[in-house]
């Protein structure tokens, strides 16, 4: 863990699915049945998650207006063209209506709490308001803004979610330095994040590396403080 000042923070952004929720778990609930199904039981689930990271953000930046859950159903077909194999309408619609059904990760509810105590919490996510909303209900948190990639019509890494979120900040009459943006994934956060001049906190919730559903960053980037929890970070933060 690096050296990092909170005495003027104010307000914290995060990342959903791979930070807050447990997104591999919920993804390989789908594909690996669907995997076995087809007869790739020889493809393990660092491969399936693999092949995920690759098709998710080249379909989301060929439909940036598409809402999460069509893009979740374009990705899997992708993926069965790509191993050789099938997808029916069932298995699409499976995974495209997944997310609300994937799990928080165990510390994500009470960590939020605890910080919603002291500070404004903003969500910057890459799904629609619907599969938010089922979501949050696993966070049990009320989130001060929720920012999607239906409400800014782009995906991360590009940069309209945090546009928005500067955009929430100055009507709350916070600055920019007051803001920490919290998140695992290096490409889709700490990239743009720090191109816009952020502080970020790195949770690296996998400690042998980077989500296997994450694509790997396209330039270096070196997050401001790394915790391997949400609630080692709020450990830290709160004192």
């Amino acid at each position: 863990m690096m050296s990092l000042d909170f005495t003027n923070v104010r307000a914290l952004t995060f990342d959903c699915y791979g930070t807050l929720i447990d997104w591999e778990t919920g993804l390989l609930a789908v594909l690996r049945p669907w995997a076995d199904q087809s007869g790739l039981t020889d493809v393990d689930d660092t491969r399936l998650l693999a092949a995920f990271s690759r098709l998710e953000p080249v379909t989301q930046a060929e439909n940036p207006t598409a809402k999460y859950p069509e893009i979740l159903h374009r990705v899997m077909r992708r993926l069965a063209d790509s191993m050789g194999v099938g997808a029916g309408e069932a298995d699409c619609e499976a995974l495209a209506n997944s997310v609300g059904d994937w799990p928080a990760f165990a510390d994500s509810p009470a960590a939020l709490s605890r910080l919603k105590e002291r500070y404004k919490l903003i969500i910057v996510s890459n799904v629609d308001r619907a599969s938010f909303a089922r979501s949050n209900e696993r966070l049990g948190v009320a989130f001060d803004a929720i920012i999607t990639a239906e409400d800014v019509g782009s995906y991360k890494p590009g940069p309209g979610h945090f546009h928005s979120a500067m955009d929430w900040l100055r009507a709350q009459k916070i600055e920019r330095s007051a803001l920490l943006h919290v998140a695992e994934s290096l490409y889709h956060d700490h990239v743009p994040a720090k191109a816009l001049g952020l502080r970020t906190i790195w949770i690296r919730r996998r400690r042998e590396g980077v989500s296997r559903a994450t694509r790997a960053p396209d330039a270096p980037v070196t997050p401001d403080a790394t915790f391997a929890t949400l609630g080692e970070f709020a450990d830290s933060i709160l004192g």
